[in-house]
């Protein structure tokens, strides 16, 4: 029954279910059309475009917005349709009557004539854009406003009917469920993403094996530094293991229960590296088709690990350095600044005070890098550890193989430790694990599975020269993808890139 207090221009509904009862056969494949979007749209921006696009469309409203609040009052435009920025605004102003009624009511609201409607009578917003009828609904999740629903029309004082606001009754309910998936979505994404970056065990210094005297004073500086937030810059040839000190570092300290995210930096274009490090606002370049959340954000209370720091541009330098100076970032496109609280961890094989002396990189982020520095020795310094190393990836294979652990042969063992080993650790980790799987019939790592014995023209082919030809092969097989190639060979795709890059130089010079 009808309040006798409303006017007869205008409708309120009591309650904002869903229910079907009265709609049309239009109406009503409408809301299977938002029931649908459920399954079909997941990404929060994109659901609420499609929910503003249903509801104009169904009641042939002329224009329309909708709104998610920011607290108790306050509400912002989020998407609108065939309105300015400025008349959303103007109508969606905690001050505006018919969604501030809508919203306070927890009721679809449904307004027939405003000019003669007591109660709005003096809104300069309603008058000066000569709105003559309009529909606003609450989105409403557990008893919770979270957002609301506009559509007007400014011709026709009775452009929307009694069945328009029973569509919008059964709407909202949808609407709002579906709002609601977008959002645990967004937080589940979120989290996997952490998830695929964090190792399921607490990375451990028994992960970096050494006894070398080089490899002691490692240790000891990292148990220096376990408890503190201090900027740390791991420098070492590459395979000498500074994402796992990286790690260490983090599943050690009092960040160990936030996320550690690890990024490389090299190979990357400017603006793609620029927008994974800072995230994007939706249409801030080609592409970019709703807003996202930059690897700063997620690594948020975390550790950031930079990788090949030696490579990004001046423009991101400059960030960098605000990120390290304010704990500030922006994301690509917006005004916005956001706060962030996260330990960088950086590292090159190259020699950053090299770059900086050639000015390639910024002399002040040089030394906000380079508060304290780890130098990992190469393998080739540290000969004596190949023995332990190499037990550690026996065991490492076998499990991973399913197969009992191999041993050495006492002239594998000095073929080994005589080798340079110019990819260090990752490459005896990467031969070893080969040399398992070769010596398929045998118990016992010969010298012959880690070096062919003679190539075409006579000389000794090295492991360095072998993995060329077992990566180029596999690349070929694979059409050239990368990161199938990656996947097929067991190695990720920055050290794909890596010995991709190396080689052609080689064959350059």
């Amino acid at each position: 029954m009808q309040d006798d207090n409303v006017p007869p221009t205008s409708t309120i509904v009591s309650e904002p279910e869903v229910s079907a009862q009265g709609l049309s056969a239009e109406s009503l494949q409408a809301l299977l059309n938002v029931s649908q979007v459920l399954s079909s749209i997941l990404e929060g921006r994109d659901l609420l475009n499609k929910i503003l696009e249903i509801a104009v469309e169904t009641v042939n409203a002329e224009r329309g917005f909708l709104v998610l609040l920011d607290g108790d009052e306050d509400f912002h435009v989020e998407v609108s349709r065939n309105l300015t920025e400025e008349d959303a605004d103007e109508l969606a102003k905690p001050s505006g009557s018919i969604l501030k009624r809508a919203i306070s009511g927890l009721k679809p609201l449904l307004v027939h004539d405003v000019k003669t409607d007591p109660r709005f009578q003096g809104s300069e917003s309603l008058i000066m854009q000569e709105i003559t009828s309009a529909i606003a609904v609450p989105l409403v999740q557990r008893d919770v406003v979270v957002g609301a629903v506009y559509v007007d029309s400014r011709k026709d004082r009775r452009k929307f009917t009694e069945e328009n606001l029973g569509f919008f009754r059964a709407f909202a309910g949808l609407a709002a469920m579906a709002y609601r998936n977008a959002e645990r979505f967004s937080q589940l994404r979120d989290e996997k993403e952490m998830l695929q970056t964090e190792i399921s065990k607490a990375y451990g210094f028994k992960e970096i094996v050494g006894v070398h005297p080089s490899m002691k004073e490692v240790f000891a500086l990292m148990q220096k530094i376990l408890q503190s937030d201090i900027t740390v810059f791991v420098s070492g040839e590459s395979g000498t293991g500074k994402e796992l000190v990286a790690r260490a570092l983090h599943y050690n300290g009092p960040r160990r229960n936030k996320p550690f995210i690890a990024q490389f930096c090299g190979n990357l274009s400017e603006q793609l590296l620029e927008s994974e490090l800072f995230g994007h606002k939706r249409g801030a370049f080609t592409g970019a088709v709703q807003d996202k959340k930059g690897l700063f954000e997620v690594a948020d209370g975390g550790t950031f690990f930079l990788d090949e720091i030696a490579d990004i541009s001046p423009a991101i330098q400059t960030k960098l350095l605000r990120v390290l100076q304010d704990g500030v970032i922006r994301r690509v496109g917006d005004t916005e600044s956001r706060q962030v609280d996260v330990r960088i961890i950086s590292a090159t094989n190259k020699s950053l005070r090299k770059e900086v002396d050639e000015g390639r990189f910024r002399e002040d982020l040089y030394y906000r890098l380079n508060v304290i520095t780890i130098d990992l020795p190469s393998l080739r310094e540290r000969r004596s550890d190949i023995p332990l190393l190499a037990d550690h990836f026996l065991s490492k294979a076998a499990q991973k193989h399913g197969t009992r652990k191999k041993h050495l042969a006492a002239d594998t063992v000095k073929t080994l430790q005589s080798y340079d080993w110019p990819g260090n650790v990752r490459e005896l980790e990467n031969a070893l694990e080969r040399a398992v799987v070769l010596s398929v019939d045998r118990t016992e790592i010969r010298p012959e599975d880690l070096i062919i014995p003679k190539s075409e023209d006579g000389g000794q082919k090295t492991l360095k020269d072998f993995e060329r030809e077992i990566v180029l092969k596999t690349l070929d097989e694979m059409g050239g993808n990368k990161t199938r190639t990656a996947e097929r060979l067991g190695v990720s795709l920055r050290w794909l890139h890596y010995r991709l890059n190396e080689w052609k130089k080689a064959d350059k010079e």
